[in-house]
């Protein structure tokens, strides 16, 4: 097996109960595959068991991995994650899956691995803001500034990372500013930034706010010198090409809108190369409004709410534009081509949906030159805290929003259990490092036709995830056609 045994992760796909349906949901109520319960921890390496009766009692926690119990006429679904290390050779692989229980005669079925002649950058070239995880703190019991929070933050950081997520920075590394502002990093405070970054393969850098309550007021150098010094440190470190500010959430009214042009103003003063995100898409919802154009770089509109044109505009003036989902929204009666696309469906990111939601959506980014992915959470379990391997639903109907994590204590594990849908993100977002390798050998026209395919318009996208295979193998194929040295 040229395969070392941490290169295959074997996972059971365990059940969360679906009470109330989101609203267009594809899927009916009942029990729904989502969690993936590991065979083995991968903190302890010990088999991760199905609760047994001992006595008059059970022992062991709720979900168990390997072994299970299969009542008649029941099914079980299994999950097999495969990393092909970086010095595997390139070819095709076989092998084989079986499968064994009492009284049956064991079953295999031959599986075959392609190993293709590239490899994909270790951290995402898409560039994505998937929120802090601090807020796990409170479910455990814990303190944040404890040492077994800490140990926590990093195993759900660390899952983050593998799956092309960046992680946050945590609050335990970010320095304080001193009396004026500003904030500097003593040699031990880079060396921990340092191999956080580097450790987990982050590529953007969300610039923390200015922790002062009047910025505008007394409070104004204060906030102007901690951006300043902020930026001069990632401008040294060579990370402020992909350092951002994440300056304003859904500036919704009028009042919101003045925020983001008096802010953007004031973020500017301090240093006009910091990028200034907002969540809001490309066009305004009342004309009678402040222009904020001139105050933000980076756009970031829900998948329905995209417009191509007004995305177009953004582009030609030097800005970015990122998307984002939320709850279950469609294009506003606002958007600039309203009559056209107001029956349209963009992806969803619910558990009720078909998994396919949670891939497209870095294919819906590159068919309209959108380069950046943003959540508003990968662990928001409830406020106060639900189990969400009971209730899975963020405010009764919306279903697995807000978290692509479970908690893994139900399954005795110490750290984060993964969903299906956050191997489906995965997937999308290592299909982004392809168009990305795909276009710098010259393929650029190609990655156009492929997109194409499969998302003619954010609401025409492909439901087949079949096709999508197929059209990553003809990526696949292009990359180590164009990769080839010409023959003389």
């Amino acid at each position: 097996n040229p395969f070392p045994s941490d290169a295959i992760a074997w996972y059971r796909e365990a059940f969360v109960p679906i009470r109330h349906s989101a609203p267009r949901a594809q899927l009916p109520p009942g029990l729904v595959p989502d969690p993936l319960v590991p065979f083995v921890d991968p903190y302890t390496g010990d088999p991760v068991r199905q609760p047994k009766w001992s006595g008059n009692h059970l022992e062991g926690s709720r979900f168990g991995g390997g072994r299970f119990d299969l009542w008649r006429s029941h099914h079980q679904p299994l999950w097999i994650d495969v990393h092909a290390p970086r010095d595997l050779p390139a070819g095709v692989y076989q092998g084989k899956v079986s499968v064994r229980a009492k009284g049956v005669e064991p079953v295999s079925m031959p599986i075959e691995i392609e190993v293709w002649d590239f490899e994909l950058p270790e951290g995402p070239t898409h560039q994505n803001h998937f929120g802090p995880v601090s807020r796990i703190a409170s479910y455990y019991g814990l303190k944040s500034a404890s040492p077994e929070f800490e140990v926590l933050e990093d195993r759900y950081s660390a899952m983050l990372a593998d799956h092309r997520i960046n992680p946050a920075i945590p609050h335990r590394l970010l320095p304080s500013p001193d009396e004026n502002g500003k904030v500097s990093f003593p040699a031990e405070v880079d060396a921990k930034l340092t191999e956080f970054v580097g450790r987990y393969h982050v590529t953007d850098f969300d610039i923390p706010h200015a922790p002062f309550g009047d910025p505008f007021g007394k409070d104004r150098e204060k906030v102007l010198n901690f951006y300043r010094s902020w930026y001069e440190y990632l401008e040294g470190k060579g990370w402020a090409d992909r350092a951002y500010l994440y300056m304003q959430d859904e500036p919704n009214d009028a009042t919101a809108y003045e925020h983001v042009r008096d802010m953007g103003a004031l973020v500017a003063e301090a240093d006009p190369d910091i990028r200034k995100l907002v969540v809001e898409q490309t066009y305004t919802q009342d004309p009678e409004w402040v222009d904020i154009d001139e105050a933000i770089d980076i756009w970031c509109p829900l998948f329905g709410f995209i417009d191509e044109g007004t995305i177009q505009d953004a582009l030609n003036r030097g800005d970015e534009v990122w998307s984002y989902s939320a709850l279950i929204q469609t294009a506003p009666d606002y958007h600039p081509n309203y009559e056209e696309v107001k029956d349209d469906l963009p992806p969803f990111w619910q558990i009720d949906f078909p998994s396919i939601h949670y891939r497209i959506g870095p294919w819906i980014n590159r068919r309209y030159g959108i380069t950046g992915l943003l959540y508003w959470s990968t662990v928001y379990w409830g406020s106060p805290d639900r189990n969400p391997w009971d209730d899975p639903g963020f405010r009764v109907r919306w279903n697995g929003d807000g978290f692509l994590m479970y908690p893994g204590i139900d399954a005795g594990i110490e750290g984060p259990v993964a969903s299906i849908r956050l191997k489906n993100l995965r997937d999308g977002m290592e299909d982004y490092e392809y168009f990305a390798l795909l276009a710098s050998l010259g393929g650029e026209d190609v990655v156009k036709e492929i997109v194409g395919e499969a998302v003619p318009t954010w609401g025409s996208f492909t439901q087949d995830a079949e096709e999508l295979y197929e059209l990553r193998r003809r990526m696949a194929e292009a990359i180590v056609d164009l990769s080839e040295p010409p023959t003389e």
